[in-house]
């Protein structure tokens, strides 16, 4: 297998077999350890690294896998297999030690959107199971003119073996399709988080933002547009939930007013069966970085509202509260278009790390960040 170092070392294998994916429920803080950043021409396997979206953690494996967002434009659709070494609380090395191509049902490969805009993928997230040893990943679907053409394709979760095979589905919720008229889910605002709970029975998976049905999306001057969290049997692949969390205000206004901005959320994390680490990103054009904030959720006193449409106008329910537990802007660095979230190795303190990933969107102006986080219980 080649491996790709970007740093100066290796790491060896840790872990043990009984540890849980959540290792430490209970976080008071997030302290700010490092940031590494990949170059933004990283070539491996003659793929090109960039748009990473979604990164877990095997624990066991010591090893990480890391999604692409890229919809097989310059290569096919893929995730990769990485090592991180972390001494001294810094960020050593970044090896890349494999990639699959993401396969459709069928074993065929995705292709771009310039050829098959109907069989494309947009992956988004992705998260490792140790108990089967399979993994499950997100794409948002489409909806969108595409060669002339209004392009309208569903959102999925499916479920893959570690070489990228189509194993299964996870069966999608009535208000999940994507329509031709203003109703169900905005384009590229679907599937962007996953996370398994700590016991693995169920799969947690965020909407990014608001349904048309429930509401405008988030501005600057709106704060409080719900967005849905869904809860699926993780064994038999059906949904039996859905909760309303409420997304803050867009961070900053764009320039010129008019112009595009978005908060929404960007990945999830269980901690348990109800609770979980929510990242908002906020982006406003005629700013150069994100607003990055990570909260905690708790589902246990929301409403099941998957019956219930219009949440903008309908009060009759309880959305998940939330407690803010980190800002990225008062690390006072340049913070880019931060995408993905997971536990990693304990620190020499005895404290479990936490580290995020950037998506760089394949554009020079933007960067491949790994930021690392001390968990302080």
């Amino acid at each position: 297998m080649a491996l790709l170092l970007v740093g100066c070392g290796a790491s060896k294998k840790t872990g043990s077999s009984k540890t849980r994916y959540a290792p430490s429920t209970s976080i008071s803080g997030l302290k700010f350890l490092d940031v590494y950043e990949l170059p933004f021409e990283l070539k491996y396997e003659n793929t090109w690294v960039g748009g990473l979206s979604g990164i877990d953690y095997d624990r066991l494996n010591n090893r990480y896998f890391i999604i692409s967002d890229e919809r097989s434009a310059t290569t096919p659709a893929r995730f990769y297999t990485a090592r991180i070494r972390i001494s001294g609380n810094k960020i050593d090395t970044i090896g890349f030690t494999g990639v699959q191509t993401l396969k459709m049902p069928g074993g065929r490969l995705f292709p771009s959107l310039k050829e098959g805009a109907l069989e494309a993928a947009d992956p988004e997230s992705i998260r490792f199971n140790p108990g089967t040893s399979k993994l499950v990943w997100s794409s948002e679907g489409d909806r969108a003119e595409r060669n002339g053409v209004v392009n309208i394709k569903d959102p999925w979760i499916w479920e893959m073996d570690l070489e990228g095979n189509y194993l299964d589905s996870f069966a999608l919720p009535a208000n999940m399709h994507v329509q031709t008229v203003e109703k169900g889910p905005r384009v590229n605002g679907v599937f962007e988080g996953l996370g398994f709970a700590s016991d693995y029975r169920h799969l947690f998976v965020s909407v990014e933002e608001p349904l048309y049905e429930d509401g405008p999306r988030a501005d600057v001057d709106y704060a409080g547009a719900p967005v849905r969290i869904l809860k699926y049997d993780a064994v038999t692949r059906k949904p039996i939930a859905q909760y309303a969390y409420l997304l803050d205000a867009v961070a900053r206004k764009p320039n010129p007013g008019t112009a595009f901005r978005v908060n929404g959320i960007s990945e999830i994390m269980a901690l348990d069966d109800h609770r979980l680490l929510v990242m908002e990103r906020s982006f406003s054009m005629g700013n150069s970085y994100c607003t990055i904030k990570i909260y905690i959720a708790d589902l246990k006193p929301a409403t099941d509202v998957t019956d219930l449409s219009g949440l903008h106008q309908d009060k009759h329910y309880r959305p998940a509260s939330k407690k803010l537990l980190l800002n990225m802007n008062e690390l006072g660095r340049y913070i880019d278009n931060v995408e993905g979230i997971t536990f990693g190795p304990k620190l020499a303190n005895g404290h479990y790390s936490l580290l995020l990933v950037a998506d760089n969107n394949f554009s020079r102006e933007e960067k491949t960040q790994f930021f690392l986080f001390e968990i302080i219980p």
